[in-house]
């Protein structure tokens, strides 16, 4: 393998959200050489330009000569080498944006996400990358997927290529730890922030419940050791990681029964992309373009069946109740039939149009579009119904997964048809009208073979008033998303094929009366009512 890349990280003034970078980059002897950074991280599919928060990009030769750097491209640096075997790159990094795809650099602790953070040489050849962190004072510790170096000092670490580096940020300050083992691999709770507030012996206990059930599922473990690293800070959100993965919620999401167990669920659903997703994908995911979108037509395999099972293994694991459960499922059935876009765009579509569309909302997204992480769950409980009662209960969408992550995982990936055939061969059944209708169709799903099959209903939502007397008024109903900004009442969305939208308001109208009756301070609810 050709010679590593070396970074030096530090952080001298933390409170001013700048991180340092000095790169040892090897020439190979090139007269000139290209630099490159993502535009992108994988599991978050939008077009980000990493590149705007570098600054003070300078690079020197060995012997401390000044070389010209010129930018090329938004992402592209070259630099002469006149001659030289090894080049120093140093530049600086903002990062204050507390988000799973970001940077984040505070006195408190920070974050680094390797795609915003490390520029790598542009020639594609295959290298190893080092890291060394200097850690400050006031720090503890420091929390990285990627493999210690032993022979380098504490905070020396190594990816074997630039998808490992990626794919393992780096947390630095003062977290709360805890582990445990499941076959013999370690795992590890990393909490940030919250422990006033948070039982992480408690929520280790559960991880270790639902990954235990995730990995009977699969039959296999696949990583060397995994680590949840939990950002109790008040943001949300989730992203995968080949060796673990990064978590962010609210330091009072444990005081409620629900928020708890919606912890444990995307808890659930990261670790469960270790299977599906970071080795069994889609071929188009890999290898990745950090240069421009990477567009497929099955992140409902990758995202809509983990949304499937993230609930459902938490209650496997014996931590929800049956009725917990399918309160749970529910909202993915409500929230896509409250969008307007399931009509006008199938499943498969909005799998590729990711990048435009989920991670890029506006006014009418509903109106065009549809979740693929919520069609594509319920579509999966469907198809799991489906293979149910094709096989007398003897196999299942579990029994897909075993087998597609034993026949397709590792280089290559599967396509779509090869796993539409593999789900018809489990099921012993041609599925395709099935897929046909419910991935590339926009027809309304078929919930009552499923629903029947496992002896369920659709009812009212129980948070509705249960019994209406005939003298109780009934709440009139605009259909438009409405805010409260600064005393004046804007529309924000307008779904379509409701009275708001057949009557013609348009987001960022201001509803100033109705019937002649301008709005009271309180809002539109009171003439509503």
């Amino acid at each position: 393998m050709s010679d590593p890349l070396r970074y030096s990280v530090t952080f001298p003034s933390p409170e001013t959200h700048y991180v340092e970078i000095e790169a040892s980059i090897p020439t190979d002897d090139q007269p000139q050489i290209e630099l490159m950074l993502p535009v992108w991280t994988p599991g978050s599919y939008k077009i980000r330009d990493y590149s705007q928060h570098i600054e003070d990009l300078r690079a020197e030769s060995t012997g401390g000569n000044r070389l010209e750097v010129t930018k090329t491209a938004k992402n592209r640096w070259t630099l002469p080498t006149w001659g030289a075997r090894r080049v120093t790159v140093s530049y600086r990094v903002y990062g204050h944006e507390l988000s799973v795809r970001t940077n984040y650099v505070d006195p408190e602790f920070c974050l680094l996400n390797g795609a915003a953070t490390f520029l790598t040489l542009a020639n594609g050849v295959a290298r190893g990358h080092e890291v060394d962190i200097v850690l400050r004072s006031e720090w503890s510790e420091v929390v990285t997927f990627l493999e210690p170096q032993r022979a380098g000092g504490p905070n020396r670490f190594l990816a074997p290529d630039y998808d490992t580096l990626v794919d393992s940020p780096i947390y630095v300050g003062n977290p709360t730890i805890n582990r445990f083992e499941i076959g013999g691999i370690p795992h590890t709770l990393v909490d940030q922030g919250g422990q006033e507030l948070w039982d992480g012996g408690k929520a280790v206990n559960d991880l270790a419940r639902i990954t235990r059930v995730e990995c009977e599922l699969f039959g296999s473990i696949p990583y060397r050791s995994y680590t949840f690293l939990n950002l109790i800070t008040g943001s949300r959100g989730g992203l995968e990681h080949a060796e673990g993965s990064v978590l962010m919620c609210d330091p009072f999401t444990p005081r409620t029964r629900k928020g708890y167990l919606q912890w444990l669920s995307l808890a659930s659903h990261e670790l469960f992309h270790a299977w599906n997703v970071k080795r069994l994908r889609p071929r188009e995911l890999g290898p990745f373009d950090y240069e421009r979108e990477n567009t497929t037509r099955s992140l409902w395999v990758v995202e809509g069946i983990t949304s499937y099972y993230d609930d459902l293994l938490v209650h496997r694991a014996g931590l929800s109740s049956r009725r917990e459960y399918l309160q749970a499922f529910s909202e993915n059935i409500k929230r896509l039939q409250a969008t307007p876009g399931r009509r006008v765009r199938s499943l498969e579509e909005a799998s590729f149009d990711a990048w435009l569309k989920l991670y890029q909302p506006n006014a009418n997204t509903d109106n065009s579009s549809i979740s693929y992480y919520v069609k594509g769950a319920v579509v999966s409980f469907l198809l799991d119904a489906k293979i149910r009662a094709a096989t007398g209960d003897r196999h299942s969408l579990d029994d897909v997964l075993r087998v597609a992550f034993r026949q397709h995982s590792g280089a290559i990936g599967f396509t779509g048809a090869e796993f539409e055939a593999l789900a018809s061969e489990i099921s012993r059944s041609d599925l395709s009208n099935f897929f046909d209708y419910t991935l590339r169709g926009t027809g309304e799903l078929p919930y009552l073979e499923a629903l029947d099959y496992y002896g369920l209903q659709l009812v009212a939502d129980d948070s509705a008033p249960s019994d209406r007397s005939r003298e109780s008024k009934t709440k009139g109903w605009l259909g438009a998303e409405v805010k409260p900004t600064e005393g004046r009442f804007i529309v924000t969305k307008v779904p379509r094929d409701t009275p708001a939208f057949q009557y013609g308001l348009s987001p960022e109208d201001e509803i100033i009366a109705i019937d002649g009756y301008r709005l009271p301070p309180e809002g539109l609810d009171p003439r509503l009512e």
